[in-house]
């Protein structure tokens, strides 16, 4: 059995002891946060956190906006789910919360419970697509966002962790990780005997053929 999943949140928050707060609350509820102060931070972050989700206010006090952000990481991880957590009046954000699809957005102001937060995170998270493979159950290759299929394509066509990172532009050690949490997710780490990586590369080839 592979180690209970646990997913990733960038918490991106101006004012100090609120990104603590939020980061504390989440982590109380299972999930596993990385905080930056500002968009520029949040960039740095990214490749080595490999979120899950984007939590942000939309004014950051600087340039990008968390607006500005999100669409840009939207770009680079379509899997990524987005919450604007902020002050900023909900109807200035238009229909699609700052033009950015699928986002949720949370006013500061109506926010009352920890609950709340959770569980417009857990519908936000439910909400991004994922592309289905013809033959696999969702809690197998199905059950992996477009950017872990991404790495695991290119692990089925005998890539090494260095020309991962070299052909997608992130360091090794990202690769690294996203390639521990793509076996996790799998459920492929438990047999000594067993390759991980050669049992996540044959379910891949099985599900969507030999890749080339």
């Amino acid at each position: 059995m592979g180690s209970r999943w646990t997913r990733r949140v960038l918490v991106v928050e101006d004012q100090g002891a609120l990104r603590t707060l939020v980061c504390d609350l989440l982590e109380r509820r299972g999930f596993e946060t990385a905080a930056a102060v500002d968009a520029a931070d949040a960039m740095r972050r990214f490749a080595e956190f490999d979120p899950d989700a984007l939590l942000t206010d939309i004014d950051l006090g600087t340039r990008p906006t968390g607006a500005e952000l999100a669409s840009m990481l939207s770009e680079i991880a379509p899997h990524l789910a987005i919450v604007f957590l902020t002050s900023y009046p909900r109807a200035a954000a238009g229909a699609s919360a700052m033009g950015v699809a699928r986002a949720a957005f949370i006013s500061k102001q109506d926010l009352d419970s920890p609950e709340m937060l959770v569980d417009v995170l857990e519908g936000a998270l439910a909400e991004r697509p994922v592309p289905e493979a013809p033959n696999a159950p969702r809690e197998g290759l199905g059950a992996l966002t477009r950017h872990q299929l991404e790495i695991l394509s290119m692990i089925a066509r005998g890539r090494s962790n260095e020309r991962i990172a070299a052909d997608t532009g992130a360091s090794v050690r990202a690769v690294e990780r996203s390639i521990s949490r793509v076996f996790d997710r799998l459920g492929v780490t438990g047999d000594p005997t067993v390759s991980p990586r050669v049992a996540a590369a044959a379910m891949y080839i099985a599900a969507f053929g030999p890749s080339r």
